[in-house]
């Protein structure tokens, strides 16, 4: 991976563009980096592909570059989505930056009735996808949207893209998890019965769908709920582990590099 310096800026790209920075974004090339008039940036927007460029001018709050050439043609990102029940602080901060590593088009946090945190930060959030497209060599940056409720969401849902609903529960609710009665196949199985539609992946609480919640899901024909294996997983790890397998399976990880 290069050592230069990888930004995402809004502007239009093209060679001889002139793109100016403010805030954190000058601060880091002048101040944390130091870099000098002349020193190389990589430049991404999301549409025009990366660039490279240098820089033309700084002062102690801005600073100038000056795009050079196009070096990557844009290329598009799987139409997988990422809906999850947001946690504790640190511990969503782990899905969302692990979900743009992994490849999502989009991160949309949903509000379950076992859903732990109180609030959710939509704009730090997505600073952190930001950051993590800047590092990871992403071409773009998959919105984070407003958290939502579940039954919201479900209600507006577009039927033409597949939710893969990750579900360890059964049937009987006398028992621990609903018992053995009931219980989803292994999501692997599940990802390759597909075709190459739209998806998306919902992960839900640490304490799981209420049985409410549950029967409504299922009850959905553009549902498919799945097990990520005999162990509960904690969310930020089930969220890592179903993403892998639909990439595996159905995303760009049956491509080179």
């Amino acid at each position: 991976m290069s050592a230069t310096p990888r930004l995402f800026v809004e502007i239009d790209l093209a060679p001889a563009a002139t793109v100016g920075l403010t805030g954190e974004q000058a601060h880091y090339l002048t101040r944390v980096l130091r870099l000098a008039i002349g020193d190389p940036v990589r430049l991404f927007n999301g549409r025009d592909g990366e660039f490279h460029a240098q820089l033309a001018a700084s002062t102690k709050s801005t600073a100038t570059l000056r795009v050079t050439e196009r070096v990557r043609e844009q290329a598009a990102t799987p139409d997988l989505w990422l809906l999850f029940a947001p946690l504790k602080k640190s511990r969503t901060d782990f899905v969302v930056e692990k979900a743009v590593e992994l490849g999502v088009a989009e991160i949309r946090p949903v509000i379950t009735e076992r859903t732990d945190a109180e609030t959710v930060r939509v704009d730090r959030l997505q600073r952190i996808a930001t950051e993590a497209a800047e590092q990871t060599e992403r071409l773009d940056v998959p919105p984070v949207r407003d958290a939502e409720k579940l039954a919201t969401v479900l209600g507006q849902w577009d039927m033409g893209r597949v939710l893969i609903f990750a579900d360890e529960a059964g049937d009987e609710q006398e028992r621990p998890w609903g018992g053995a009665e009931g219980r989803a196949g292994p999501m692997l199985d599940g990802v390759q019965a597909l075709g190459d539609a739209p998806a998306a992946i919902l992960i839900g609480p640490e304490g799981g769908f209420s049985p409410g919640e549950r029967s409504r899901l299922r009850a959905l024909t553009h549902v498919r709920p799945v097990s990520l294996g005999p162990r509960i997983l904690r969310a930020e790890t089930a969220a890592v582990a179903a993403l892998s397998i639909w990439q595996a399976v159905r995303g760009d990880w049956r491509q080179r590099s």
